[in-house]
């Protein structure tokens, strides 16, 4: 590991100024560590932010929640508003990692960890995210863990959070102050990038900002339902997870939110799919179609191609659980 400087912050205005000069922050470390010791990352200084006070879980106005950028997510999967407003999201967050982990990963941390391809992680091996312009290694490589859909030729990276992939379904909203102190919400939508011709940039973070908490809106109607398909049963990144939330009225689908880990560099949500399923009975026929919309674009590179039927299939396994209709595959 390259030596480097370490630094606690005073406040965020603190942290928000060291960053901008080049300093990389810290929290839980869970990844950024990793990162380190491999030397796919090098920084020369690192500010730690555990004693800035943004560690707490609010209630809001309008009946949603704010958490701070430090609640961890053991912390925040316990959390008995979470259990019971937001379950999908407390599920998401125990398959997320082992207890050792989630102990200290943190909220913030977890929207900002990196990919785990294996070409990021070995410096040897060409990574256009890694370093730009130096190819994808992946795209003809051993890509099993790699994405279908929001691919580019420059990278095929899936992003690796599950928490994420619910609070995506959950229309969360990431708070972020810059280095004058402003503060700014960016849907999570907006705030991840697509890798396009510079996947290098992974959000809409500049060089100052700081993450301060995430925004959940009022808790939504309808069941919800988290599923993690993956090699095995702990401590294993997902191959298709899904985090739906269903709400039934008079017999037909009411609302639909949907959003996919797994299959892409960003968590994953198709509003084509969510129309075509509102206003309709729930249906076998009806979900299989879903699942073909979800798809149609997705392309697989070798190794992965067994991602495409396995989503197919887990998506209406989990639309029949959460309308209520039976598991089936």
């Amino acid at each position: 590991m390259k030596p480097f400087d370490y630094a606690r912050a005073g406040d965020i205005r603190d942290a928000s100024r060291a960053a901008a000069e080049g300093a990389t922050i810290i929290a839980g470390g869970t990844n950024l560590l990793d990162l380190m010791k491999l030397k796919v990352m090098a920084p020369d200084r690192l500010v730690d932010i555990n004693r800035l006070a943004l560690n707490g879980v609010e209630e809001r106005e309008d009946g949603g929640l704010r958490i701070g950028a430090l609640v961890t997510n053991s912390d925040l999967a316990a959390d008995a508003r979470v259990r019971r407003d937001y379950p999908v999201l407390s599920r998401a967050l125990l398959a997320g990692a082992s207890g050792q982990l989630r102990n200290k990963a943190t909220t913030g941390g977890n929207l900002c960890q990196r990919t785990r391809c294996y070409y990021f992680y070995d410096t040897a091996m060409p990574c256009n995210k890694r370093r730009p312009g130096s190819g994808c290694q992946a795209l003809d490589g051993v890509n099993r863990i790699h994405a279908v859909l929001g691919t580019s030729q420059h990278c095929i990276a899936t992003h690796p959070s599950d928490m994420a992939v619910a609070l995506r379904a959950l229309d969360a909203e990431v708070e972020i102050q810059d280095v004058d102190g402003a503060t700014r919400s960016l849907p999570l939508d907006d705030f991840y990038r697509l890798p396009e011709d510079r996947p290098d940039i992974e959000t809409a973070l500049a060089p100052g900002d700081i993450i301060t908490a995430v925004l959940l809106p009022p808790p939504p109607s309808g069941r919800q339902v988290y599923r993690k398909v993956r090699d095995r049963a702990s401590y294993a990144f997902a191959l298709v997870s899904i985090a739906a939330v269903v709400e039934l009225a008079e017999g037909r689908i009411a609302a639909a939110a949907l959003a996919f880990g797994g299959l892409a560099p960003r968590p994953w949500r198709d509003p084509r799919v969510e129309r075509h399923l509102t206003g309709k009975a729930p249906s076998q026929e009806l979900f299989a179609q879903a699942a073909e919309i979800l798809l149609e674009e997705a392309q697989g590179h070798g190794h992965n191609d067994f991602k495409i039927p396995l989503a197919r299939r887990t998506l209406v396994s989990v639309l029949h659980e959460a309308a209520g209709t039976g598991e089936q595959v």
